[in-house]
């Protein structure tokens, strides 16, 4: 009979539903998280729902409210965003003239740089005081296009220059004029015209190429009158043929940079041997030293070491270095000189002006 009254206990208690779950309250909160099983479906375990934690006004006990994080809306990600992108575009769309092309000192034509040069060289150098009270004030009026100007540097290379005058004369009659010359017309004629008229094959690649550049757009003279002096150095040796001598010519006489020394230019470094009674022809390096008190207008320096030399009457090579081989040391270039002396009179003297950079240059 107790037996019997102890099994049917049980079974009551295991027929009734177990009690509800209790709320739960969360650590160091107000609120609580109802985390009962899902009635929809009994038979699987309940999920954990996330923790909602409640941002309370309450002083902590520093006696400061507690800072809080906000974080931005999807409209607020948005709007920065836009604003990040629009900075970007706006840094993208910076016109690249501004970036590429800084702003250069005045040219040396421009008006009163020439009396700014003389003042400057006399201050700073008296070795060059007697020779600017004996000679000229220098003059770059003259104007060429640029590529007919450099086009002009590489038919004179090698050359004396009577040789690369008679070339250059022919060359300019088949282009049809000075003003003629432009890289369509140089890229229409044939490498056998180029031949008859003196012009080797491999200057004529030189011309082909500077043309090509000319034409794509990688140079023009609107770029390389903006072009500061480093920028241009770069550019401009990127042409076959184009060496340093031709790039420093280039910026003398036909842009009229102010602050230019050819350090490979033999009349220059005869001018400044003589300067200074050197016994031998300063090197680049020395060049640099011994002029570098002449800056800002070490051109028009280098305009009166080629006009103390023509006024010694030193002869010195009229032969260019030989800029698309990159030969620039003296001894190089004797040595190529002596090589082709049965061709080119290489060595034969200038009348009047002993120097080819202050021949070609300011014709």
């Amino acid at each position: 009979m107790g037996e019997q009254t102890q099994v049917q206990t049980l079974t009551e208690a295991q027929a009734q539903p177990p009690p509800p779950p209790q709320p739960q309250s969360l650590p160091n909160s107000d609120s609580t998280v109802d985390v009962s099983p899902n009635p929809s479906n009994p038979s699987k375990i309940p999920i954990r729902p996330q923790k909602i934690r409640k941002l309370s006004s309450t002083p902590t006990s520093n006696g400061k409210p507690p800072q809080t994080t906000a974080v931005p809306s999807p409209s607020t990600a948005t709007t920065v965003a836009i604003t990040s992108t629009t900075a970007k575009s706006r840094r993208k769309s910076t016109p690249k003239s501004s970036r590429i092309f800084p702003q250069i000192i005045k040219p040396l034509s421009a008006d009163g740089e020439i009396d700014n040069a003389i003042r400057h060289l006399r201050s700073v150098d008296p070795l060059l005081v007697s020779l600017i009270d004996t000679l000229p004030p220098p003059q770059f009026e003259l104007h060429h296009s640029a590529f007919l100007a450099l086009s002009k540097s590489i038919l004179y290379q090698q050359l004396a220059y009577k040789a690369g005058t008679s070339i250059y004369t022919r060359f300019v009659s088949l282009c049809g004029g000075e003003d003629a010359v432009c890289p369509d017309i140089v890229l229409a004629l044939s490498a056998q015209q180029l031949k008859q008229v003196g012009i080797s094959g491999r200057k004529a690649s030189y011309l082909y190429d500077l043309a090509n550049k000319f034409r794509s757009g990688i140079l023009s003279d609107e770029t390389l009158v903006k072009m500061d002096d480093r920028s241009l150095f770069t550019m401009l040796s990127m042409v076959k043929g184009i060496g340093s001598w031709s790039v420093h010519m280039f910026m003398i006489f036909s842009l009229h940079r102010p602050d230019v020394l050819p350090v490979s230019d033999l009349g220059v470094r005869k001018g400044v041997q003589m300067l200074h009674g050197l016994e031998e022809l300063p090197r680049p390096a020395q060049m640099e030293q011994l002029c570098d008190k002449w800056k800002p207008y070490r051109s028009a320096g280098a305009w009166y070491m080629w006009r103390l030399v023509e006024g010694k009457g030193t002869p010195t090579t009229t032969a260019a270095p030989i800029e698309g081989d990159n030969v620039h040391t003296l001894q190089q270039i004797q040595t190529q000189q002596e090589a082709q002396q049965h061709q080119l009179q290489l060595l034969e003297p200038i009348n009047g002006i002993e120097n080819l950079g202050a021949c070609i240059w300011s014709q």
